[in-house]
């Protein structure tokens, strides 16, 4: 009698094939578990090696790593608070949102004219035709808000300069 009829006799097929892939896994994760037994070199535990590590890593938007002190970002253009913002709502026409470059739909809006368009875009508006969040629910400058309304509606027929500063009320 073979050794292989010795051990079948003892275990089913199905379960020397469990074991003939299982041993192997077993081995190689003793072997890896095993590298991580080592300490660490002990001059990456002093703590002033820890307190680098710990240091945070980000800088936030706006300033630089050497300066977090320094002057506010310039004012976006409005078609990049379109971009980042304004998108969501008027590019697909969500709760009544004139789609952007839809003359159609943008044309009354037009006819009340670039305060009350920034003002509803700014303040925010509920009306029958649908609603829009102060700043498009965005945390931008008036300025921002009156350059992505400029933008939209030239796109739309309107013939807006883009403003450079916001007039005093």
């Amino acid at each position: 009698m073979s050794l292989q009829q010795t051990v079948a006799g003892y275990f089913p097929p199905p379960l020397l094939r469990i074991l003939a892939a299982a041993v192997p896994v077993v081995v190689v994760c003793f072997f890896v578990a095993r590298l991580h037994d080592k300490a660490p070199p002990p001059e990456t535990m002093t703590p002033e090696a820890i307190a680098q590590r710990l240091q945070p890593v980000a800088v936030p938007v706006g300033t630089t790593a050497d300066a977090s002190a320094a002057a506010p970002a310039a004012p976006l253009k409005g078609q990049a608070v379109y971009e980042a913002t304004c998108v969501a709502c008027h590019g697909a026409g969500i709760a009544g949102a004139p789609r952007f470059g839809d003359r159609e739909a943008w044309a009354p809006r037009i006819a009340h004219g670039y305060a009350v368009l920034v003002k509803h875009a700014t303040e925010g508006f509920t009306g029958k035709g649908g609603l829009m969040p102060p700043k498009g629910g965005g945390d931008y400058q008036d300025l921002e808000i009156a350059r992505a309304v400029a933008y939209m509606a030239d796109q739309s027929g309107a013939k807006f300069p883009e403003p450079e500063t916001l007039a005093k009320k």
